[in-house]
């Protein structure tokens, strides 16, 4: 389900925002990285706050980029200390219990967040306070008031030892932040020499590959068609529009249609604009989530055996 993407997209916009400090790019997620011995022993824990020795604590259940990013923080922290400057690693963003349950999988969840945030698009608008508004909550930088205590000259040296990522060429591929910098020897200590274009192509190619087979898994399951057509009509008798019925894109498609009519250069709404917007959002929002119950009641723990993450399936 395409929903994935709204459950991950947080750490998609962190991993973006993140590379302003760090420059950890192009991961590669079946390295097992053993370079923690000098980047502060990262320990294992249950949050990304800071060990005893300064270092980032690698969740238990971390998925393989985020705990290659709290490597790399910690290889920086590392390598900025024997250059005499003090690096704190940056945790990024959290991604709360609302951006996290809006999809559903979890019903009960997803309906008492939904009943106030709908599908999270005119949420922080309303709530901007709110810390369980739907959202990634932004740690700020730990390393922003150090920086602004240097001299100008100190501060430029700073930032030449930490290292700005470089611009992305013609062709959009992240060639990583300057030789020489710490977050490039992180980068290398973490992920590994970068790999020629054609062996990128070609992980790319296996990735697609599996990608198209869990989609075929999921679209071609006999009963998440079954459900996926009894989801579409109830949808249809709320008077709500679909335009697919595909097991891995139904469930976003009443959310999709929401998002979409906001226009791309439009500003951020105030809150007196918004609310009258979210009413309707979570209204349409409940609708979708009773009438898919069933099917992603059904669905997610297939989802887990089969991963998908396009919509080329």
């Amino acid at each position: 389900m395409i929903t994935l993407r709204f459950r991950t997209i947080w750490m998609v916009l962190a991993a973006a925002s993140m590379l302003s400090l760090s420059a950890c790019s192009q991961s590669d997620s079946d390295k097992s990285p053993s370079a923690a011995s000098d980047e502060g022993d990262a320990q294992s824990g249950g949050s990304p706050s800071a060990a005893p020795a300064g270092a980032l604590t690698i969740p238990e259940d971390a998925d393989p980029d985020t705990k290659n990013y709290f490597l790399t923080e910690n290889a920086i922290a590392a390598c900025m200390k024997k250059r005499g400057f003090t690096y704190t690693p940056n945790p990024g963003f959290t991604e709360n219990e609302a951006s996290s349950s809006i999809d559903g999988a979890d019903y009960a969840l997803a309906k008492k967040y939904r009943q106030k945030y709908g599908f999270g698009i005119y949420a922080r608008a309303v709530y901007p306070n709110d810390p369980a508004a739907p959202g990634p909550a932004e740690n700020k930088n730990p390393n922003a008031s150090y920086r602004a205590s240097m001299p100008s000259a100190q501060q430029k040296e700073y930032d030449k030892a930490l290292g700005a990522p470089g611009p992305l060429h013609d062709n959009d591929r992240y060639e990583g932040p300057p030789k020489g910098s710490c977050s490039a020897e992180a980068h290398l200590k973490v992920y590994g020499p970068a790999k020629s274009a054609a062996e990128q192509e070609q992980e790319n190619a296996k990735q697609a590959e599996r990608d198209r087979q869990a989609g075929q898994a999921l679209n071609g399951d006999p009963q998440l068609v079954s459900l996926a057509q009894e989801y579409a009509s109830c949808l249809r008798k709320a008077g709500i529009t679909v335009g697919t019925t595909q097991p891995t894109s139904i469930g976003d498609t009443v959310k999709f249609q929401v998002s979409a009519e906001i226009p791309p250069d439009a500003q951020s709404p105030s809150k007196e604009e918004a609310m009258p917007k979210l009413t309707r959002e979570i209204d349409l929002a409940l609708k979708d989530l009773e009438c898919g119950k069933n099917f992603r009641a059904a669905y997610w723990p297939k989802y887990k055996k089969n991963p998908y993450v396009g919509n080329n399936g």
